[in-house]
């Protein structure tokens, strides 16, 4: 934010916001967050499609020194349910949508900025260490009920710095987020690129990763030198033996490869998950 303050942090189709207006948003909102009561390990849900007010909602989440608890909009209205029962938030952020909240958890609405008169400036936050929390990502449930797993500021870190220097990310960067919201993939998309400056490319909230076409379509029309496609969907990639003309590195990760039937122009390395 400080030293290319105009670069572009998010652009998704026609949008776009610079570090500085991301910073901006995120800092209000954080404001408005501490006004609700929001403090170190401190939960909050947050339950949007990709775009740009998802990348304002996680980093005031963060900024307001609290955790966030990724809920994919597409999921079950009973596992939403269990979720942030299960999770306890002080506030559920959420963008026109409305969703079962049994517990009576104060909403959000993203797409009616109440707080855009709240100061610009970052926000304090007392007594802050790298042992505090700093996500809680769901595990699918396959062997039972959902479980969360909290990570801690020290270990995202560690997954920025190991990201950035292992695939060369930096300043100028271009790279993409594809994962699904409640992913933790998404974790080494998203964070790695802000921290370092890259400019981050979200797909149309009109592409879900189930139009596998569309999808791949904008994919390979970004100009993106690292980005993660879901195992299955790099699969489905390279059946139809696409090329990306910029990419570097792909990652993979959420199941093991199957299908890899030749030599690509990239270097595809299978991440798994950063949970992991």
């Amino acid at each position: 934010v400080a030293r290319t303050p105009e670069a572009v942090a998010v652009q998704a189709g026609t949008q776009r916001l610079t570090f500085r207006q991301l910073n901006q948003r995120a800092n209000r909102l954080a404001h408005h967050l501490q006004g609700m009561g929001v403090t170190t390990d401190t939960r909050v849900a947050i339950c949007l499609k990709r775009s740009p007010d998802m990348l304002v909602g996680l980093l005031a989440i963060l900024k307001a020194g609290a955790a966030y608890v990724s809920v994919d909009p597409a999921y079950p209205p009973e596992r939403i349910a269990y979720m942030l029962a299960d999770s306890a938030p002080r506030v559920l952020l959420v963008r026109d949508v409305a969703l079962p909240n049994q517990a009576g958890v104060p909403v959000i609405d993203l797409a009616h900025e109440t707080w855009q008169d709240l100061s610009v400036a970052d926000p304090q936050v007392a007594d802050f260490t790298p042992d505090n929390l700093a996500y809680v990502i769901y595990t699918s449930g396959s062997t039972g009920q959902p479980k969360g797993v909290m990570v801690e500021h020290a270990t995202l870190e560690n997954l920025v710095h190991w990201h950035t220097e292992t695939f060369d990310l930096h300043a100028g960067s271009h790279t993409a987020s594809v994962a699904g919201f409640g992913f933790d993939a998404m974790a080494w998309e998203v964070w790695p690129a802000l921290c370092v400056g890259a400019t981050l490319h979200l797909p149309p909230e009109s592409v879900s990763n189930e139009h596998l076409d569309e999808l791949l379509d904008w994919w390979r029309a970004q100009p993106l030198q690292v980005s993660f496609l879901p195992t299955p969907v790099a699969e489905y990639a390279f059946s139809r033996e696409l090329q990306h003309p910029t990419l570097r590195t792909l990652l993979i990760g959420g199941d093991k490869l199957r299908q890899f039937n030749r030599e690509q122009t990239f270097s595809v390395i299978n991440n798994y998950g950063p949970t992991e």
